[in-house]
């Protein structure tokens, strides 16, 4: 309870700096970077004050403030320095008018809230005092390497795609973005499945299968897929066709080439 105390609080006075510094930049996209950097922050606690094996509070540490330092630092770049405001937070800003500034301080604090939940694989693996590396552990660690290397990939494509001026306007349909409209969204989601597999072994481990089971759910319900594709329609001529031929979330083949790979 100390520890999850602890964490909390760190995350909670992080967010309330950084509110401080949304007002500053007029810009709350600030929030996504910070959030992640919460998360790998607080798992970063949660593994040096745990008593379990200490290779295993290591690798967990690792693992997550390489996800959460990536993530924080891309976003940093892609919604922060030098852009605008995201549409989706412009949104909020006009919904929520003369109350925005004071709505959108308890929004950052339900941000660090949700950063210390998502921390909880790192909380319960770091209790973990078996003196080895399980199977499944092993496996975990793979697929995490498996999904950095996709979303890495996945928005290094869609940097390329944006650096060029003559794509202003247009959708990103190249590379891994040509068989899902959120392959970086899936292979995040692929990460936290790895987290929740790693921390199984531990005490009570089951539980941290709620975090890629949350995150799925935020992705395809709340703040991942739908904000981003109400934009997208708003701002791309060509995205309605785009989501009519291509996976929302997993890569798959088009439905164009589905239909013709079955002589339709």
């Amino acid at each position: 309870m100390r520890t999850g105390i602890a964490g909390w609080g760190l995350a909670a006075a992080g967010m309330a700096l950084v509110w401080v510094l949304h007002r500053r930049l007029r810009n709350a996209g600030i929030v996504d970077v910070a959030w992640a950097a919460e998360v790998a922050m607080v798992a970063g606690l949660f593994a040096a004050i745990g008593d379990g094996w200490p290779a295993r509070r290591a690798a967990i540490a690792a693992v997550m403030m390489i996800w959460g330092g990536r993530l924080s630092l891309y976003l940093l770049r892609d919604r922060v320095i030098g852009r605008p405001e995201d549409g989706r937070y412009l949104a909020l800003r006009q919904r929520w008018g003369a109350r925005a500034t004071s709505r959108f301080f308890w929004f950052f604090q339900a941000q660090a809230i949700a950063a210390v939940f998502f921390a909880l694989p790192a909380l319960l693996a770091a209790a973990n005092p078996a003196p080895a590396f399980s199977a499944i552990e092993a496996i975990a660690l793979g697929l995490w390497v498996l999904a950095l290397a996709g979303e890495t990939t996945a928005d290094r494509q869609l940097e390329r795609f944006k650096a060029d001026p003559a794509h202003r306007g247009r959708t990103c349909q190249a590379g891994l973005w040509r068989y899902s409209r959120h392959p970086n969204y899936f292979f995040e989601w692929l990460m936290w499945v790895a987290y929740g597999l790693f921390a199984l072994g531990a005490p009570f481990g089951a539980a941290a299968l709620l975090c890629p089971a949350a995150m799925l759910y935020l992705l395809l319900r709340v703040t991942g897929i739908p904000p981003t594709e109400r934009q997208a329609l708003r701002s791309r001529e060509d995205y309605r066709r785009y989501q009519q031929t291509t996976s929302a979330f997993v890569p798959w083949k088009r439905r164009r080439e589905q239909r013709e790979g079955n002589g339709g």
